[in-house]
C-alpha cells in the first residue's frame, strides 16, 4: 500500500465540491498581471524602459566608447568624472499645449538616462574629450603613458 497522495498542480489536499471550480489564487493574480491592457490605456506612453547601448574598445593608445543616443543635442549631456568613475547622464523635457475655443490640450514627456563606469587606473583623466555627431556620443579616454603598449622589438644576446 502506497502512503502517497496525488495533488493537483497548486492544488490543495482539501476537499473540494466538485460542482464549483474557483481559480487558485496564483493562476487568479497571474491572469491579472499578465494580462494585456487595452490599448487605450497604453497608446500614449512609453512603456520601454531601456538604457543607451554601449560599446567600448581599447586600442594601444586609449579607450574608446560609443554611446548611441539618438534624438538628443549636445546640450542634453552631462559628463562627470569623480573618484576614476564616470559618469554620463541626459535628462530632456517637452511640454506642448494646445488651446482651442472648447478645450486646452497639454502634453509632456520626460527622458532620463544615467550610466557610470569605473575607469582603470591606466587611464589619464586630464585628457579625457567627447564629441556628439549623429546620434552617437563619442569618448576618448587615453591611456598613460606608462600604460601605452610598447611596439615590439628584438633582444640581442650577448
Amino acid at each position: 500500500m502506497s502512503n502517497l497522495v496525488n495533488v493537483p498542480k497548486g492544488g490543495s489536499l482539501a476537499k473540494t465540491n466538485s460542482n464549483i471550480s474557483f481559480p487558485s489564487n496564483s493562476n487568479w493574480l497571474d491572469d491579472i498581471f499578465n494580462r494585456d491592457f487595452p490599448s487605450v490605456f497604453t497608446s500614449n506612453f512609453n512603456t520601454d524602459v531601456s538604457l543607451p547601448k554601449v560599446n567600448i574598445k581599447e586600442t594601444a593608445d586609449a579607450y574608446e566608447v560609443e554611446m548611441a543616443a539618438p534624438g538628443l543635442k549636445k546640450s542634453d549631456f552631462k559628463l562627470d568624472l569623480n573618484n576614476q568613475v564616470l559618469s554620463i547622464s541626459t535628462e530632456k523635457k517637452e511640454e506642448h499645449e494646445k488651446k482651442e475655443e472648447n478645450y486646452t490640450r497639454k502634453e509632456f514627456g520626460y527622458t532620463s538616462f544615467k550610466r557610470t563606469f569605473t575607469l582603470p587606473d591606466t587611464v589619464n583623466d586630464e585628457k579625457i574629450t567627447a564629441n556628439y555627431q549623429d546620434g552617437v556620443l563619442n569618448i576618448l579616454l587615453p591611456k598613460k603613458e606608462e600604460a601605452k603598449q610598447k611596439t615590439a622589438r628584438s633582444i640581442e644576446i650577448s
